[in-house]
């Protein structure tokens, strides 16, 4: 049986993960993670505290190893959370550093301190863990659970993703046929290791092709700029983290050509998790001359789009279905969409080899996200452009709103909104209105929290860039739109 993640002929001096000063290689990674995957076998569920050190790479590569399904967690989620996280995954064992402190919600798992072989000058040897070469373990079935990873719970306790190795493996080859993603990329990123997108494609990504991930620990634009100027070949960020760069590139000086020459070498940069607006694709292009691409996923389907590396970057969009990924929208009703363009507006569903087995201890919850044939209900809006390239114009929940008898999807408004200079950040949701079942709002950080545009000048900015029925009715001026972890505007957070 084909391994998850085999080991490249030169694993003794290849490269597998660098984080700052500290790096493994493959031979180095295999031995510390076959080690720690001979205590595993057999554990059950296995917590991980998922720090952004090599550590939790070897802890993840072990749970994989041996067969036992690995929970990442989240080292800055809250005491009610965490606890639920725990309590609803009953992990038997939890992998963490030496020195980390973990809180008493942990107490009951066993706790194995993760060690690295052969231990080096930075590395303190693990109590306990025994030396000798590990006993090789049967590579288990493609079904069986690999990762359970909590969903952002904005409708509810947090809900535990089951992802078999066969989603992971169909969702990493997919990407590494649009992106032509092979061993001798090297990939950086500063993303969290709890996630699919920093954990399955930032670092199981390399490891399946063999290839290197260089990890910054905490993003900046002078670590990306580094590293993409020795050597890297890929990066990977979220929208807040392209707009840090494309706000540093409008800079002058050595700094910001510096950091448009890095930028401008690298093969691919890639933007996830949420919508890049629009004109930070611009500001980066203009800089760079490359541009910005992305893709869509979630946490039970990981990857299902993507714009290929040599196909069209098309900003505004997700491009089209990944090799092996059923994708069709949907009508209210039920009715599947075969048009195309701005004003068809569907939920997206899919179904594929890429799918999550279904929520841990939430029967419920499964047969809810799935239709009687096995279409996953994303509860993502989208658009379609003729030749199958997909847009997302936001949730189904928050990003679609219903006003005058049009369906606005909250995206678009956002992306023109930003295009006026006196905007730095936006979002747009959709509040009860008598008249018109529901009236635009536009919540605006301005680029001058002493000066704000006017708000009817923001207004006719959307009208006459989109639509008059696509104006906001209302705008609201903030210092700041409140984000998870990765980024994402958390828009049930906005109230009047």
């Amino acid at each position: 049986m084909t391994p998850l993640l085999p080991l490249p002929a030169d694993a003794s001096v290849r490269e597998a993960v660098r984080f700052g000063a500290h790096s493994l290689t493959y031979e180095r990674l295999d031995a510390a993670s076959a080690r720690l995957a001979a205590r595993l076998a057999g554990a059950g569920r296995v917590a991980v505290w998922a720090t952004p050190t090599p550590r939790t790479v070897v802890a993840v590569v072990a749970a994989l190893r041996a067969g036992v399904p690995a929970v990442p967690l989240n080292p800055r989620t809250g005491t009610r959370e965490l606890g639920h996280i725990v309590a609803d995954s009953e992990p038997g064992v939890v992998l963490a550093g030496a020195d980390d402190t973990l809180p008493p919600v942990l107490d009951a798992p066993v706790r194995i301190d993760v060690g690295i072989e052969p231990y080096g000058d930075d590395d303190a040897a693990p109590g306990g863990e025994g030396g000798g070469a590990a006993t090789p373990l049967p590579e288990p079935s493609p079904e069986s659970p690999a990762l359970i990873v909590y969903t952002s719970g904005t409708t509810g306790p947090p809900k535990g993703a089951v992802l078999p190795r066969r989603a992971i493996a169909a969702s990493l080859d997919a990407l590494a046929d649009a992106w032509q993603w092979t061993g001798d990329d090297v990939l950086v990123h500063a993303l969290p290791l709890f996630h699919v997108h920093g954990l399955i494609l930032g670092v199981l990504g390399p490891l399946r092709r063999g290839g290197s991930v260089r990890h910054l620990g905490r993003f900046s634009t002078d670590g990306v700029a580094r590293e993409l100027s020795s050597g890297g070949t890929m990066l990977f960020g979220v929208p807040t983290m392209y707009h840090r760069l494309a706000e540093a590139l409008d800079g002058s000086g050595p700094e910001a050509a510096g950091l448009a020459k890095a930028l401008a070498g690298a093969r691919l940069l890639v933007s996830g998790s949420a919508a890049l607006p629009v004109h930070d694709h611009e500001r980066i292009a203009a800089a760079t001359g490359r541009r910005v691409i992305e893709r869509y996923g979630m946490t039970e389907t990981l990857m299902n789009t993507g714009v290929r590396a040599d196909g069209e970057p098309r900003p505004g969009t997700v491009g089209a279905p990944l090799a092996g990924v059923g994708l069709r929208l949907v009508d209210e009703d039920g009715t599947v969409l075969t048009g195309s363009g701005p004003e068809t507006i569907g939920e997206i569903q899919v179904r594929g080899p890429n799918l999550f087995t279904g929520y841990l201890n939430r029967p419920d919850a499964t047969a809810a996200a799935l239709t009687a044939d096995g279409w996953f209900r994303t509860g993502d809006m989208a658009t379609r452009d003729a030749d199958g390239y997909v847009r997302i114009v936001g949730r189904k929940a928050t990003d679609l709103i219903k006003s005058g008898g049009y369906k606005i999807g909250a995206g678009e408004i956002e992306n023109a909104l930003l295009d006026h200079p006196g905007v730095r950040e936006a979002a747009v949701t959709g509040e009860p209105d008598p008249d018109l079942g529901e009236r635009i709002v536009a919540w605006v950080v301005p680029a001058d929290p002493a000066a704000p545009p006017a708000k009817g000048e923001l207004a006719d900015h959307v009208a006459a860039q989109l639509a008059p029925h696509k104006r906001p009715r209302t705008v609201r001026y903030l210092e700041a739109l409140p984000r998870n972890d990765l980024g994402k505007i958390m828009k049930r957070s906005l109230r009047p």
